[in-house]
């Protein structure tokens, strides 16, 4: 785990938006918050990018309805895209301030 975590670490994506304009974009902080999911810090992969723990449930739950095709699947998806874009809005908002 230590190899992967090193090479997600010193491979690390620059971020375009941030580079050109100067200010941070709706996904700056994912991939440090991934990084630090993996090293078990929950809290502080919390504090970087509080939906990546949403993010992570909406994927894995449209995994499994794509193998087991739940009858109000599509719904709960919606649901969790909502909720996912009203966390990633709320955090750029006050990222800005």
């Amino acid at each position: 785990m230590n190899k992967i975590i090193d090479f997600l670490e010193s491979n690390l994506l620059s971020c375009s938006w941030k580079q050109y304009l100067n200010q941070e974009c709706m996904g700056c902080g994912m991939q440090r918050a991934i990084i630090l999911l993996l090293k078990g810090e929950f809290i502080q992969s919390f504090k970087m990018y509080p939906a990546l723990f949403t993010l992570i449930i909406m994927f894995v739950y449209l995994i499994l309805h794509l193998k087991f095709d739940f009858k109000i699947g599509h719904l709960i998806l919606k649901y969790l895209f909502f909720i996912n874009v009203i966390i990633i809005l709320a955090n750029y908002i006050l990222k800005l301030t």
